[in-house]
């Protein structure tokens, strides 16, 4: 069974439930986190957009910035392994990873728990990744409550999605990707009862946070009139919003919209599509 981690170490795709006091930045926590945050770290101040990933032209002084701050910050010191990542210096992103998660960064927990759970730059330790990710899962962390889900129980055991409600409950009520990641147990059924109402109100929450998955979702909701009505035109504008955060699914969406039409062969085989 393949098996899929959410994070920066696979696919450059959360909540820590304590408060995130306010107080004076430094120019150098700033200008780290214009070029190196993750718009899902639940460390980063609402006002900040982050990166999917560090721009290969920021790498540099991203490592520079982040470097300075993160003695005094585990956001910074969390971003400054983005930076390493994204330089491929993995050795380097491993370390601040780790000082960071010590510090208390989930979002790093969840990084470190990535690299151990597909042996991406340590040796593999299934065990390592699971503690990691139940760490991350218990501060409320939807990535790792989700990673979690995929490494499945003790000994290979599966999964207990009723747990990862639970989880991520209490983590929607403000966060983006919890919203996001509870919304899609709901539209399946997993661990619980189906409720496609209440995941559509979920993905539009998580969409006015601009979450490009749950934008996706609530394209797909929308034009399908799931859980609510149906409206083709608020669909397409929800896939194209979603599109260019760069979710893949929602430009395979907005394609469809653009070519509905499949002509086939007397094998079935798909030739052509007629687009608009």
């Amino acid at each position: 069974m393949t098996r899929r981690f959410h994070g920066f170490a696979l696919a450059a795709t959360i909540v820590l439930l304590a408060p995130v006091f306010a107080h004076a930045q430094s120019a150098d926590l700033v200008l780290c986190d214009r070029l190196a945050a993750d718009g899902a770290d639940p460390d980063k101040p609402a006002d900040i957009k982050g990166v999917a990933e560090v721009a290969p032209s920021d790498v540099e002084t991203a490592i520079k910035f982040c470097k300075k701050a993160a003695g005094g910050s585990r956001r910074a010191m969390y971003e400054l392994g983005r930076a390493y990542a994204a330089n491929r210096a993995m050795p380097e992103a491993i370390a601040a990873w780790r000082k960071a998660a010590d510090k208390g960064s989930t979002s790093a927990m969840v990084e470190l728990g990535v690299l151990y759970g597909t042996g991406a730059g340590v040796a593999r330790d299934e065990a390592q990744a699971r503690k990691l990710f139940e760490r991350a899962a218990q501060a409320g962390n939807p990535r790792g409550v989700s990673n979690l889900a995929a490494l499945g129980g003790s000994g290979g055991a599966p999964a207990d999605p009723a747990k990862s409600r639970e989880l991520l409950a209490k983590a929607a009520e403000t966060n983006a990707e919890a919203q996001y990641q509870l919304g899609l147990l709901l539209a399946e059924g997993s661990g619980g009862e189906k409720d496609d109402v209440q995941a559509r109100a979920l993905f539009e929450k998580a969409s006015a946070q601009n979450h490009p998955g749950a934008l996706e979702r609530m394209g797909a909701f929308t034009q399908e009139g799931r859980g609510g009505p149906k409206d083709s035109s608020a669909a397409k504008a929800y896939y194209e919003r979603a599109a260019a955060l760069g979710d893949e699914d929602a430009k395979k969406a907005l394609e469809r919209l653009r070519c509905p039409y499949t002509i086939k062969d007397k094998r079935g085989n798909v030739v052509t599509n007629l687009c608009f």
